[in-house]
């Protein structure tokens, strides 16, 4: 039987190429994203089919418990079950801490880490009703270690991501299920484009300003680009990372070495 995997905000960046990565590794994959991005979903599912692997797709936000829940069932009812969760899916808001209102605060929050606790504990079930043990990979960022200015709710939700990652690993284990989490540096993708505009809205300074201050951090010398995160989640979701469990591991490039 083949393995199945699922992958929460598959429509593009990240997600996407992790989705096709594991395509690729001889996963059928489950992918899911938002209404929004419905034409990018189909265009991930396209490119897995073009591998040869079983898709299954579904549009839920991960942030509402009905709604990530009837994606799972939904996609192990189509694919045979659920051995590998990676819960990548996430939102950053780039904003000053004093004009954070309540609402974009909770929303933040409730994609970030309220979304990660449901398809953490979703997945568990699942895997746990199966058993067979898993794997269950979730996305942190680098600021799950180091606070961002202009990042508050981001690196306040990233942060709780590692401190329920290292409780899941202690509770899953006796059923055979690795918990690990992915911290990505600065990756190459729409969200990373946006960050020079931000910063240079708030603090001034001439286009490309403040990105090149912060890739000049990067020791390897250049942004990562998606396919390099996946590439470690590919790692993640092999036998060969069995051993690993509870730990949120940095792929940034050498970022928190200078």
């Amino acid at each position: 039987m083949p393995q199945v995997a699922f992958v929460s905000g598959a429509g593009r960046g990240i997600g996407k190429a992790i989705a096709i990565r594991l395509a690729q590794d001889g996963f059928d994959v489950a992918i899911n994203d938002i209404l929004a991005s419905k034409e990018a979903l189909e265009e991930t599912a396209s490119e897995i089919k073009r591998i040869g692997r079983k898709v299954s797709v579904a549009l839920a936000d991960v942030s509402k418990w009905a709604e990530i829940e009837s994606a799972i069932d939904a996609s192990v009812k189509e694919l045979g079950g659920l051995h590998v969760m990676v819960a990548n899916a996430g939102m950053c808001r780039i904003k000053p801490m004093l004009e954070i209102t309540p609402e974009e605060w909770e929303q933040e929050l409730s994609v970030n880490l309220t979304g990660m606790f449901y398809q953490y504990q979703l997945a568990a079930k699942q895997m746990i009703k199966q058993g067979s043990g898993g794997k269950i990979i979730g996305a942190a960022s680098m600021v799950a270690h180091k606070g961002v200015p202009m990042m508050a709710g981001y690196s306040a939700s990233k942060w709780g991501v590692r401190g329920l990652t290292q409780v899941a690993a202690q509770e899953f284990a006796k059923h055979g299920i690795t918990v690990v989490n992915y911290c990505p540096g600065m990756v190459n993708t729409p969200m990373w484009a946006s960050v020079d505009e931000y910063y240079r809205k708030y603090f001034g300074g001439k286009p490309g300003e403040h990105k090149a201050k912060f890739e000049s951090n990067i020791l390897v010398g250049r942004l990562s680009e998606p396919e390099d995160i996946a590439k470690f989640v590919s790692y993640l979701a092999s036998k060969e990372c069995d051993y690993i469990t509870g730990q949120s591991l940095l792929i940034d490039g050498g970022c928190f070495l200078t």
